[in-house]
């Protein structure tokens, strides 16, 4: 081998071998986590109660239950909601997430995202698909919850998934003594109860119906979150948090026409938790206290066309302005052992303004539970639900009793405060 050919083939030989570490590290499986939740409920309607609040059912909701049971639950065993989840994280760089939930009925892809981990100047980045930090409960999976439910305001102002969407996250956390979090997100907008979308319809005979395309991004929200110093027993988080969509659209079929709406939506809400860790052993005489308020405006004009589009009738511009709360307390009353009480209001401001308007009565459920978990992954957890609903011409009671069973498998990490 000639000498000039010799020299270069070994500085070749040591240069691979010094970046063989580099191309390993490259190459290493990625630090990746699996777990699944699985989730079982038995319901019992002990007594029936009518299961749309005045003002969000059917056109005001966004989705309609009907004269189904509450919470999608048959009477008897349920699969309730079970989730699969698949953590990944690229070094320092980045964290992936895959959740998906499932039910005896349907498999949905819950969220889907990027996050950052190592941008400067405590900036944080996610994209895909995620529950959004508004509020409090929006962004904890069920099996996170005090209670077997989702609360009514987030429920019936966001639909039943919460406010879920596709889009970008951009946080900071400031560099300050107190935890102070700045967010924004930017959504695609397609949340039934504050950003529904339908897009544009086809024309009837040459008449043209109001629904009309709107390209997304839909929806921007903006939350800030503030922690203050109580000592070590001790612990808060104060919320604000707010959102605004271009375009919030919905259509209804009567028995002649089409009643279509279109415009804008926007939202407003604050949340507070509390926490006291009482030292105790596996909870015992831990307790938090839990709250959130948000307030929702539905601005849209109404046109109908009918289905020969020969006829337009009913045009006019309005209003929807509706709210609701919660305040729930949780205490651990013996080592493994906690009970909660949870007082709910839908509609305190309730006014509608299709057609002559109307300002309707507000709605209330009452709730209380007793968790039992033998092991850290394994809870039981007994609830009795009294609904006081109001409806347009009265109001009406129910009662039911929920017995959920939720096991988590694998690896799952630490739930946020």
């Amino acid at each position: 081998m000639p000498r000039a050919l010799s020299r270069r083939f070994v500085s070749g030989v040591a240069a691979l071998t010094m970046a063989a570490p580099l191309f390993t590290q490259a190459q290493e499986a990625p630090d990746l986590s699996l777990s699944l939740i699985l989730d079982g409920v038995y319901f019992n309607e002990l007594s029936r109660g009518h299961r749309d609040p005045a003002g969000f059912a059917g056109h005001d909701h966004g989705h309609d239950h009907g004269d189904d049971h509450g919470h999608g639950y048959e009477e008897g065993f349920n699969l309730g909601h079970s989730e699969l989840i698949v953590e990944a994280r690229l070094g320092d760089f980045m964290d992936g997430v895959l959740n998906l939930g499932f039910d005896e009925h349907h498999v949905e892809v819950e969220e889907a995202y990027v996050r950052t981990r190592s941008l400067p100047a405590g900036f944080q980045a996610k994209a895909g698909k995620f529950l959004s930090d508004v509020g409090y409960i929006n962004s904890r999976h069920p099996h996170a919850w005090d209670f077997v439910d989702r609360p009514l305001v987030n429920e019936f102002l966001f639909g039943d998934h919460g406010l879920q969407e596709i889009g970008v996250q951009a946080t900071w956390l400031a560099p300050t003594q107190t935890y102070t979090l700045l967010g924004v997100e930017l959504l695609q907008g397609e949340t039934a109860g504050v950003a529904n979308y339908l897009g544009g319809q086809d024309a009837l005979n040459g008449t043209e119906r109001i629904l009309e395309d709107v390209s997304g991004p839909r929806l921007i929200t903006a939350f800030a979150k503030f922690a203050p110093d109580l000592g070590a027993d001790h612990a808060a988080q104060f919320g604000v948090s707010g959102g605004y969509s271009r375009s919030y659209q919905e259509t209804d079929l009567h028995s002649t026409r089409f009643e279509d709406w279109n415009g804008t939506a926007w939202f407003a809400g604050l949340d507070a938790v509390y926490k006291y860790d009482a030292g105790g052993s596996y909870g015992h005489g831990n307790w938090r206290l839990q709250g959130e308020y948000f307030y929702r405006v539905i601005d849209v004009d109404r046109r109908d066309v009918s289905f020969d589009g020969l006829t337009v009738s009913n045009e006019q511009s309005f209003k929807n302005k509706q709210d609701g709360l919660y305040l729930q307390g949780v205490y651990g009353f013996a080592p493994r052992w906690e009970a909660g009480v949870r007082a709910e209001a839908l509609g305190l401001t309730n006014e509608i303004g299709r057609g002559a308007g109307s300002s309707l009565d507000a709605s209330y459920r009452y709730s209380a539970m007793v968790t039992f978990r033998p092991i850290e992954p394994v809870f039981l957890r007994a609830q009795l639900n009294h609904n006081d609903f109001a409806e347009e011409d009265g109001r009406e009671r129910g009662l039911d009793f929920m017995l959920q069973l939720n096991v988590a498998l694998g690896a799952h990490g630490a739930h946020r405060f």
